[in-house]
């Protein structure tokens, strides 16, 4: 790939990676998994997992000439990032640290998000830009 231009459908992975970066920068000792579970609650994490974020996105790319295709996949996207991180109030059982299934379920999308985000690093020879060192 020579295009460094992000694709419309990465910039929802690279919100979730910045906002994985700055909480790892602000608390150094975190490790990733432990900083994308501090990601989960935050303003970001509700924006992308109400669909608040898509409809934002795609508003304004529906603004410029882009491909119909471009919001298909848009608004498929939105609809599994929602469906993935549907919000609990309890993610956790009780008295136990171990995450229910759908805590689980957001932690490996927000995981993947991140993933797809250094991949299109590494294609695009930005290597800068990989901070969290998940594909390696």
């Amino acid at each position: 790939m020579t295009s460094k231009e992000k694709p419309y459908v990465l910039l929802v992975a690279e919100a979730i990676y910045s906002k994985v970066c700055e909480i790892k920068k602000k608390n150094p000792e975190l490790t990733t998994i432990n900083a994308i579970e501090n990601f989960i609650g935050t303003t970001t994490y509700n924006d992308i997992s109400t669909g608040k974020f898509h409809d934002e996105l795609i508003e304004k790319v529906s603004k410029k000439k882009v491909p119909e295709e471009t919001l298909r996949l848009l608004h498929i996207q939105k609809d599994l990032s929602v469906k993935q991180l549907i919000q609990y109030p309890e993610l956790y059982y009780a008295k136990s640290h171990y995450p229910l299934e759908i805590s689980q379920r957001a932690f490996d999308h927000l995981w993947r998000m991140c993933e797809s985000y250094e991949l299109w690093c590494k294609e695009t020879k930005q290597n800068k830009l990989i901070i969290l060192n998940i594909v390696d």
